[in-house]
């Protein structure tokens, strides 16, 4: 762990056996031959980036730390994985945890195999199921393979629950011997905390953590027959020490050391992908805001303009863009875009639960389908028996079927993490009890949802709002979309509800507006829903 140089040094994308390949090639008339089999690799990797991919199911891999009951395949797959058969989940992006940086649970050697039974992870069988053969990543492309099924690895590039005060944190930091071998390579200490993000994340400043998250992917791409590669800066999203101790935003010389990373990663997937016959996909899942990312060391727009990812994930703990916009940016420059719907992190309770159910995460899936996305990428749902894995995948499944839309799902909490603050690069609605919108009489106050209903036939829709005081007599003024609604009717917990027409729904942008009325007591709007049924 402490000498990570030794590796092959993809900073030039002709390693040693290019070279000898190029020196025969002119002997014997074919000197074009490495540029030509590099041309049909991206070939490759194009036709498969159009491959239909309608639902990216995010899986954890919490399966051999808490929950494989044997070391079969079979008691593994059995937990997330075989319930997938049939749904519409095309591609599973499987994290070998990655708990803190450079925990893995796969047969690791450049890394450490988290293999502690210390406290909560006393039944953690990553050890004896790596002894038995049973390779969690291995187990899921050899799964993959036989059903048809994509298989990324999913790496993150900077996960820090064991900076975590709850049991786990200290338990897992113990755990890492990288992490206790070399406290430098952390941008704080447990006495001397940084303003933004946990102190155990590793600061991506220092080449050594550069030069190790390399050799963490290309040891992945060399020994296991993962589709793609995906490096998933949202958990956690701080990466430099600088910034991280407030006062300061990183800056090209930061940025330019995470695009020399990123492209060099891209580097060695294409050399490992003219080896083996086959090309990698690269994705990224990160912030949906270009200057939100350039302001943590993330120079988005740029990897996209050079052509270093296929694959965005937008969006993550918290969402700062309407999906719109992260669609063309993608689609700008030939990049998919997979939307994350992550849990809700609305704290108030009744409000969650709102949107925590199977209408709320379809109405979510319409909004992004009807935006242009690609495809959804689903985040910290594993239950395979859930029907959302047979139904986000496109309007031909979710048209018909009940959906409620929100303002906000995601809330505007502090991510995890505790991240740079994002509220100056906020571009879309965040109405929720926890972000209210304070209603002043006579003065109208403004929000929006998105919704995808192209046909109302044999469906009813009401709008629903919510106000932290119980509504008066005469109640606000409601409009969608520029009509007066009326006829409210008062539901439990200072809901009011108003049916709506069928011309009423948009699809896309729809824009509520309230007024109340002159004389009436100030008051907040607390949220608002849509919600669609089949009559």
């Amino acid at each position: 762990l402490s000498s990570p140089k030794q590796t092959a040094d993809y900073a030039c994308p002709m390693r040693t056996p290019a070279l000898l390949v190029v020196l025969l090639c002119v002997v014997t008339g074919c000197a074009n031959a490495p540029e030509d089999a590099l041309a049909e690799l991206r070939e490759a990797r194009k036709a498969a980036l159009n491959r239909p991919r309608r639902i990216i199911f995010n899986n954890d891999g919490n399966e051999p730390v808490y929950k494989t009951a044997d070391h079969s395949a079979e008691s593994f797959l059995q937990q997330r994985t075989t319930g997938l058969l049939g749904s519409q989940v095309d591609c599973i992006s499987y994290c070998t945890w990655s708990s803190g940086f450079g925990l893995f649970t796969h047969d690791t050697k450049v890394g450490q195999v988290f293999a502690t039974k210390e406290g909560m992870f006393s039944v953690n069988r990553t050890a004896e199921l790596l002894a038995a053969g049973t390779d969690p990543l291995k187990v899921m492309t050899d799964f993959g393979g036989k059903h048809g099924i994509e298989i990324f690895w999913s790496f993150r590039m900077n996960d820090t629950h064991d900076g975590a005060g709850a049991e786990y944190g200290p338990i897992m930091l113990r755990a890492n011997r990288l992490k206790t071998e070399h406290p430098d390579y952390m941008i704080g200490t447990a006495t001397k905390k940084p303003k933004f993000g946990t102190w155990t994340a590793i600061d991506y400043t220092q080449e050594p953590v550069r030069e190790l998250a390399f050799r963490y992917v290309e040891e992945v791409c060399r020994n296991y027959a993962v589709d793609g590669v995906e490096l998933d800066f949202f958990r956690h999203p701080v990466f430099f020490r600088r910034a991280a101790m407030g006062g300061v935003t990183c800056d090209d010389t930061e940025r330019a050391l995470m695009t020399d990373l990123i492209r060099r990663i891209r580097t060695m997937t294409e050399s490992e992908g003219r080896r083996r016959g086959r090309p990698f996909l690269l994705a990224v899942r990160l912030p949906d805001s270009v200057a939100y990312c350039r302001d943590i060391g993330l120079d988005l727009e740029r990897w996209m303009a050079e052509g270093l990812i296929d694959i965005y994930m937008p969006s993550g703990y918290f969402r700062l863009n309407d999906w719109e916009r992260s669609v063309a940016l993608g689609h700008r420059h030939g990049v998919k875009v997979y939307p994350s719907l992550d849990e809700s992190r609305v704290r108030d309770g009744a409000a969650k639960a709102l949107r925590q159910t199977v209408q709320s995460y379809r109405g979510r899936a319409a909004a992004a389908w009807q935006a242009g996305a690609d495809g959804v990428y689903v985040f910290n749902s594993f239950d395979p028996r859930s029907a959302i894995w047979r139904e986000l995948g496109g309007m031909a499944t979710l048209g018909g079927l009940d959906k409620d839309y929100f303002a906000s799902v995601r809330g505007a909490g502090v991510a995890a993490g505790n991240s740079l603050p994002y509220a100056d690069y906020v571009q879309t609605a965040h109405l929720n009890p926890g972000k209210p919108i304070v209603l002043k009489p006579g003065e109208t106050a403004r929000t929006a949802f998105y919704a995808n209903e192209t046909d109302m036939k044999g469906k009813k829709a009401r709008l629903h709002v919510q106000t932290k005081n119980p509504a008066g007599p005469a109640g606000p003024e409601v409009k969608i979309n520029g009509r007066m609604l009326d006829q409210p009717k008062a539901e439990t917990g200072n809901w009011l509800s108003y049916e709506l027409q069928a011309q009423d729904l948009r699809a896309g942008r729809n824009e509520v507006e309230i007024t109340p009325i002159r004389g009436s007591k100030p008051d907040t709007w607390t949220d608002l829903r849509c919600s669609v049924r089949a009559r």
